[in-house]
C-alpha cells in the first residue's frame, strides 16, 4: 500500500514543505541552540550533528541538557571562521 501526501495531517505536510526561519547566527543571543538550529548554520542534516554527539568524532560537542543536545553558539561561530 502506497502512502500519498494527501493521506498525511496538515501539520505534517506544512513542516515538510516549510523551512524553518531561524535568525542569522550573528543575531542570535542565546548561549546554545537546539540541534536543528545549528545543524542549519552549520549546513548539515540534524542527524550528522546527533551522530558526531554519538561518536563524538565532530568539529563540536554538545552539552546535554535534561536529555538533549545543546550546541553552543561560540563554538559554532569558531568552526564556521565568523567573529
Amino acid at each position: 500500500m502506497k502512502t500519498t501526501a494527501t493521506e498525511y495531517s496538515a501539520d505534517t505536510r506544512r513542516a515538510v514543505s516549510e523551512p524553518q526561519q531561524f535568525p542569522p547566527l550573528e543575531l542570535e543571543s542565546r548561549p546554545r541552540v537546539p540541534t536543528e538550529q545549528a545543524a542549519h548554520y552549520l549546513n548539515r542534516r540534524p542527524q550528522t550533528l546527533r551522530a558526531w554527539a554519538c561518536l563524538e568524532n565532530g568539529p563540536l560537542r554538545p552539552h546535554r541538557v535534561m536529555g538533549r543536545l545543546a550546541w553552543s553558539v561560540a563554538e559554532i561561530r569558531t568552526v564556521l571562521g565568523v567573529a
